[in-house]
């Protein structure tokens, strides 16, 4: 990881909530120094207060990186505070959903390098997944700086234009909801089928996490891995046939899902 030049020049984290915590500890046991960390959080956590890092202390002069990980409607009130690290070396990396390039370089300075990024809570376990773009001042290094921070909690990705991360917010940023309800989904059918809930829940979680396991594990599409567990004319090809309906199944049910999604983020954004 790119952490000499951070804990050289140290980095600021604006917000340390579930998802800047998760950064945070990945960032830590990956090797970034505490003292080179300066969190700005107004309600640390008993974990935050024992971490070692400076905690609402003063910030450095100019620091590698400035992470804007506060709540979308607390972005306004949040920025001023870091708004004297604009328009230099600094980079600014944003992963609030919602708060535009152009709406960032407003408050920050015209020149500032900003990089947006939308994780996903699977950061929490190192299993997060970050699509990031950038503005015209951002270098390479910029970019290779970002993704060695966000890669501390899981993949990262780069998008070919700003306009991508409101469907990732919607596919991924969203997404792990979507495959909690999923559980929730099978466990319900389970129970309606004779089980007991406590059964039903067991089995629906163990065999998402494993399917997921098995996906990650593999080198199939995620066609083929579904075709390996379909038998002709038996079980699984009958559920199929309900999931995979074309007007009533699963598929237009997720696009409408994830529309609905982005539609709300690009109204954030606005």
């Amino acid at each position: 990881m790119q952490f000499d030049q951070v804990a050289r020049d140290g980095l600021v984290l604006l917000g340390c909530g579930k998802m800047g915590s998760a950064m945070l500890a990945g960032w830590l046991q990956n090797g970034l120094p505490p003292s080179s960390v300066h969190v700005i959080e107004p309600s640390p956590s008993d974990w935050l207060n024992a971490s070692g890092v400076g905690l609402n202390t003063d910030l450095p002069a100019a620091p590698s990186v400035v992470i804007l990980a506060v709540k979308p409607q607390m972005m306004g009130m949040a920025l001023p505070g870091v708004k004297a690290l604009g328009n230099g070396q600094t980079v600014f990396i944003s992963i609030a959903a919602g708060t535009s390039l152009l709406r960032l370089a407003e408050i920050l300075g015209a020149q500032t390098p900003i990089i947006r990024a939308m994780p996903n809570t699977p950061a929490a376990v190192g299993h997060g997944i970050s699509a990031l773009v950038g503005n015209e001042h951002c270098s390479e290094r910029d970019l290779a700086l970002a993704e060695a921070l966000l890669s501390a909690v899981g993949d990262t990705l780069r998008l070919d234009d700003e306009a991508q991360i409101d469907a990732v917010t919607a596919l991924s940023g969203s997404g792990p909801a979507y495959v909690f309800h999923l559980i929730e989904s099978m466990a319900m059918a389970g129970e309606a089928e004779g089980l007991s809930s406590e059964i039903a829940m067991r089995l629906a979680r163990a065999t998402v996490i494993g399917a997921g396991q098995l996906a990650a594990g593999s080198t199939e599409s995620a066609e083929q891995l579904r075709k390996n567990v379909t038998s002709p004319k038996g079980t699984t090809e009958a559920a199929l046939r309900v999931l995979m309906h074309p007007d009533t199944g699963l598929p237009p049910l997720m696009r409408k899902a994830v529309a609905a999604a982005a539609a709300r983020a690009r109204e954030l954004s606005e």
